[in-house]
């Protein structure tokens, strides 16, 4: 399926982190670099200002031109920026922007504010929606506090709110609740450590960070996965998976998620943390980074 004719929220959809310059300012050049990168090493497309790219601490500026650069580098039908905000009225405005500079939809999460119930939630994405891009949401309980569960899904999708749901709970029993309820609402995969699980359900897509370091890796695990290749899933799935979960060495999977901020792809400074880490954490960083480049994972 090209580009065109599938839907783009589906295939590898990659959070993308964000390289910053000596300053803390942000190096757009290398930013569009990455994503050029992702894309010619088999990744669908890319999420911009989600949690790895730390969209809580940027200017409204520097928010907009981050997608901006997404979309002139790679086009706007593979870029799915995340228009989280406080409240609906903001991430309104986000929803405008990404529309305005060429974006094709877009990722939500619930009002994260406060514990927002299900008046709220429903309120939160229809005036998003009413902006006139697709919207796939961000089920992200963990961190906000609000479960779109299956049945408030439901009730968004046949409200026509949203096309898809990012679904992070690592409950894989909820995909086929999602289907009996919703059957046409696009199941994306948000935990890394249940790809193969989620992709045998039917998922349509894999948001993730993972990609970032291993693009064509992460590819070939998800295209196997959902063509049903289970030989070669089960292989590949089997050898990554101590690094797609965060309960097996976590220091190793940390240190491989953070050495992009540490040393950069190419082993050059390039992307500085916004708060530094003690001189313990950056020395298990190097670590781990040198122990993946010598197992050929990096």
């Amino acid at each position: 399926m090209t580009t065109s004719q599938r839907s783009p929220w589906h295939g590898v959809l990659v959070a993308t982190p964000l390289p910053l310059n000596d300053d803390l300012s942000v190096n757009y050049a290398k930013f569009a670099e990455h994503c050029a990168w992702l894309v010619e090493n088999g990744c669908d497309g890319v999420v911009p200002n989600g949690s790895l790219g730390e969209y809580q601490v940027l200017t409204p500026e520097e928010r907009a031109k981050v997608v901006e650069t997404a979309v002139a580098a790679i086009g706007g039908q593979r870029v799915m920026p995340g228009v989280a905000a406080y409240g609906s009225a903001e991430a309104s405005r986000w929803a405008e922007q990404a529309k305005d500079a060429g974006c094709a939809s877009v990722m939500l999460l619930p009002p994260n504010a406060y514990r927002a119930d299900e008046r709220s939630v429903l309120a939160h994405y229809e005036a998003v929606a009413a902006v006139g891009l697709p919207v796939v949401a961000y089920n992200n309980p963990i961190d906000t506090k609000v479960d779109l569960v299956p049945e408030l899904l439901a009730k968004l999708h046949h409200e026509g709110f949203v096309r898809g749901v990012k679904e992070f709970s690592g409950d894989v029993r909820r995909a086929y609740r999602i289907a009996e309820l919703a059957s046409g609402l696009d199941l994306l995969i948000g935990a890394d450590d249940v790809l193969l699980e989620l992709a045998l359900a039917g998922a349509k897509g894999w948001v993730a960070g993972y990609p970032n370091m291993l693009p064509a890796a992460s590819v070939e695990l998800y295209r196997a996965a959902v063509s049903g290749d289970l030989a070669t899933a089960t292989s590949l799935y089997r050898q990554l998976h101590p690094l797609l979960r965060w309960d097996s060495r976590p220091e190793f999977v940390q240190a491989i998620k953070l050495s992009m901020d540490m040393i950069g792809r190419h082993g050059g400074p390039c992307r500085p943390p916004r708060m530094p880490l003690l001189p313990d954490q950056e020395k298990a960083v190097r670590a781990a980074t040198e122990q993946a480049v010598a197992a050929g994972l990096v």
